[in-house]
């Protein structure tokens, strides 16, 4: 296992999720944009294709670019827990860089956007209603949902160039039917990077980063993903 090779495969992915998918955001969030206000749906295509990309650009690593789908392949003995940090480590990463490169891109319509919400919509989630503990429920749910269908159809041994397509289709369904309540980041490093990011930048009327409720896209997510991984083990089949 190429341990330098895994790293670099998984911050170019990570990196390139968070380019298309924090962009269609941007396209739909801030002022003047060419798809302002272009609505929930657009968004989740959006997101679904950049997870597209991101796995396609990303096959050398495997294409995880989620700690609650690295931590699920920890439990189900396919990685060690070194290789666990090594992806870790660059899909954060990869996730501040593509932020960045967002920002780069509409950096005109940032200092044009009034309203400080909008832009750290652009970084990472927020609660449509705040309850920290129901919220970090409906993480917990979407990610489980988006870590236990990975595992069924990788144990069903989808052939590898096909692997990016079911997932991409899985990342709109989970958004069009769990994403209202929490903006469903179903990975701790697309919605933390991202978060640090907005800290560091220089973006004009930024406000806050909401750092109390930067916990649940990260704690929510890996536990979903555990507990896929641990019922993968008793409700999948494996193919040997």
């Amino acid at each position: 296992m190429n341990l330098g090779l895994i790293f670099l495969s998984e911050l170019v992915g990570t990196a390139m999720l968070i380019i298309l998918g924090g962009g269609v955001v941007a396209n739909v969030a801030l002022t003047k944009t060419k798809g302002f206000n272009g609505g929930t749906l657009m968004v989740n295509f959006g997101w679904g294709l950049a997870v597209f990309a991101g796995v396609t650009v990303s096959y050398s690593s495997g294409g995880q670019l989620n700690p609650a789908v690295s931590i699920a392949q920890l439990i189900l003995g396919n990685i060690t827990f070194v290789a666990f940090l090594v992806y870790v480590a660059a899909q954060m990463v990869g996730a501040i860089i593509g932020a960045v490169i967002v920002w780069l891109a509409y950096k005109n319509h940032f200092d044009e956007e009034p309203d400080p919400a909008a832009k750290l919509g652009v970084f990472s989630t927020g609660p449509a209603i705040r309850n920290y503990g129901w919220n970090i429920v409906t993480e917990i749910i979407g990610t489980f949902v988006l870590v236990f269908v990975v595992i069924a159809f990788t144990n069903g041994q989808t052939p590898a160039e096909l692997g990016a397509i079911p997932v991409a289709f899985l990342v709109i369904a989970i958004g069009a039917s769990l994403g209202g309540p929490t903006g469903y980041a179903i990975n701790p490093a697309r919605d933390l990077g991202p978060r640090i990011a907005h800290a560091f930048l220089p973006i004009k009327g930024k406000g806050s980063s909401d750092w109390s409720y930067a916990w649940v896209p990260v704690v929510g997510p890996l536990i979903g993903g555990s507990i896929a991984a641990l019922l993968s083990l008793a409700l999948l089949p494996v193919v040997a």
